[in-house]
């Protein structure tokens, strides 16, 4: 999809706050009400928008310690990928897992309690999965930069 200069700002404005009206939108924009609300509905039929979200504060829900954890399988056969890729999506733990190049096989964002609730999780959960070989854990010690927009 070819997106003009207008759809940008439009999606810019929608990744940084989309309870924004049609009506605050088209403000500015310099469009009608109308004629961004048509381009919306284009943008989410052609899969540009994908949902809507609520970021939530992690700590407040008391969930703010945060893990990245490199998985390396055991071997690297369909099968055991699309199972380990099946079995990690289900852990609600498991915020993101990205398929990565390098020494290990997968990058897991995970978020929990505190230590203790993250081994509970790795002795429990993730090494209990079938075909992992190893795993390395890194602790985020500060957020220095976390956002969903892209820039455009």
């Amino acid at each position: 999809m070819k997106l003009d200069v207008t759809d940008k700002q439009l999606l810019a404005e929608v990744q940084q706050d989309c309870k924004q009206t049609n009506k605050e939108l088209a403000l500015k924009l310099n469009l009608s009400v109308t004629a961004t609300y048509e381009r919306i509905k284009k943008l989410e039929r052609n899969g540009l928008i994908q949902k809507y979200v609520a970021l939530l504060d992690k700590k407040q829900l008391d969930l703010g310690f945060m893990v990245f954890c490199h998985v390396k399988l055991t071997q690297h056969s369909e099968k055991y990928i699309s199972e380990f890729e099946r079995e990690a999506t289900q852990l609600e733990e498991v915020l993101e897992c990205y398929h990565v190049s390098g020494e290990y096989d997968y990058l897991l964002k995970v978020v929990v309690k505190d230590m203790e609730h993250f081994r509970e999780f790795m002795i429990n959960k993730l090494t209990s999965l079938q075909h992992i070989g190893s795993t390395q854990s890194s602790f985020s010690i500060n957020e220095v930069k976390n956002t969903t927009a892209v820039r455009l």
